[in-house]
């Protein structure tokens, strides 16, 4: 974890910022055609092993050249992913490092932008948890009209006001909305950014590769495929995820188990990738009970180890204090769940969050008549 080869999710936005001619922090890690317009379609959950296995089910997305593999910061979950994509940052920039992650004593839900059922989208403010200017506010400031396509639902939401903000948002309720919206939002010159979340919730539910799971990409395959067709000349369409999914078929259970109760730990993270808070002075202990429990279903190592081993990449001063006393990654098919805390979550057989290769690596797939080849710089 402590170098990168090649481009990540980080990248994609100041890459298609640069086909339309606006420059974001120096030369892009992707150099992609130049266009008069720019489209970014993320599919929740589609990593690039997954549609690798499943081009049969894909294959106009199977016939895209890919631009990547993309690699996406960890842990590798959605609100982790989402905001390096809108800000350009890492993890350890932005400061959003876990599904769940402790802001100011909080554990806050940076999907939901809650703890339990209380709403904090006042106490802790979007804005001010992540104050980092997003890309879509700095390519305002440089004259290019952006605009966000997802579901109606999310307007509000934390994780848009912290990651998306500075775009104008269209909300949608299905698939034929999200390529309305998208399509009359290229009537104008500028970048599009559009979410689809189908895919990731089948494969949680159904698990990654079920046949519910390849029939939903089958229809993300046709959708693309009608969208290319209809695009205005001038258009550049690049198609990526926000991570992968592994099946898991073994559980440890932080809420029951003695041993990972041990010094009554605050447990944030998702089940493949735990960030452990522990009380003043508890935190070997904890590292030692978390280390013999889970043996080799996972690597468990300190917040400092992590912050050393770049797995957040650089931290920033302003968010050192979100750095987990203890992180247990887990390895093969094993999910540290909480039963009593995550009733439902604990249960799904699809999860992602660990570092696996079919976890934190997406496609970056690029549709531009005519266009230049992709050129890629290879990074560490």
């Amino acid at each position: 974890m402590t170098t990168t080869d090649g481009p990540t999710l980080a990248d994609t936005l100041p890459a298609l910022l640069g086909s339309l001619g606006t420059t974001i922090d120096g030369s892009p890690a992707i150099t992609l055609p130049p266009a008069r317009s720019a489209v970014l379609l993320l599919v929740d959950g589609l990593g690039r092993e997954l549609l690798t296995e499943h081009a049969a089910d894909a294959p106009f997305l199977a016939s895209m050249p890919d631009a990547g593999p993309l690699t996406v910061g960890f842990p590798t979950s959605t609100p982790i992913s989402v905001t390096s994509l809108g800000t350009g940052l890492p993890p350890g920039a932005h400061g959003t490092l876990g599904v769940r992650f402790r802001v100011d004593a909080t554990l806050l839900d940076a999907l939901t932008w809650t703890q339990g059922t209380d709403d904090l989208r006042e106490r802790l403010r979007p804005e001010v948890v992540q104050p980092r200017p997003t890309l879509f506010e700095r390519a305002a400031a440089a004259g290019v009209t952006s605009t966000v396509v997802s579901d109606r639902a999310y307007r509000e939401s934390g994780l848009t006001r912290s990651a998306l903000r500075g775009a104008t948002y269209r909300g949608v309720v299905a698939f034929g909305d999200l390529a309305a919206e998208t399509l009359t939002a290229l009537a104008e010159p500028g970048l599009v950014y559009a979410y689809h979340a189908d895919l990731d919730q089948l494969g949680h539910l159904r698990g990654p590769g079920s046949l519910a799971w390849r029939w939903q990409l089958r229809q993300i395959d046709r959708l693309v495929a009608m969208l290319a067709e209809d695009l205005p000349p001038g258009t550049l369409l690049a198609v990526t995820g926000d991570h992968g999914m592994v099946t898991v078929d073994r559980r440890h259970d932080a809420d029951t188990h003695p041993d990972l109760l041990l010094g009554e730990p605050m447990v944030g993270g998702d089940p493949r990738a735990r960030l452990v808070y522990t009380r003043p002075g508890s935190a070997s202990d904890v590292l030692t009970a978390w280390r013999a429990t889970l043996g080799d279903d996972a690597t468990v190592l300190t917040g400092d180890e992590a912050v050393e081993g770049g797995w957040f990449g650089p931290v920033d001063d302003a968010v050192r204090s979100r750095v987990p006393d203890v992180v247990a990654v887990t390895r093969g098919g094993t999910a540290i769940v909480r039963t009593e805390g995550e009733p439902v979550l604990a249960r799904l057989p699809g999860q992602h969050g660990s570092v696996t290769d079919a976890e934190r690596y997406v496609p970056l797939l690029v549709h531009a008549a005519g266009a230049a080849p992709i050129v890629r710089e290879s990074r560490t």
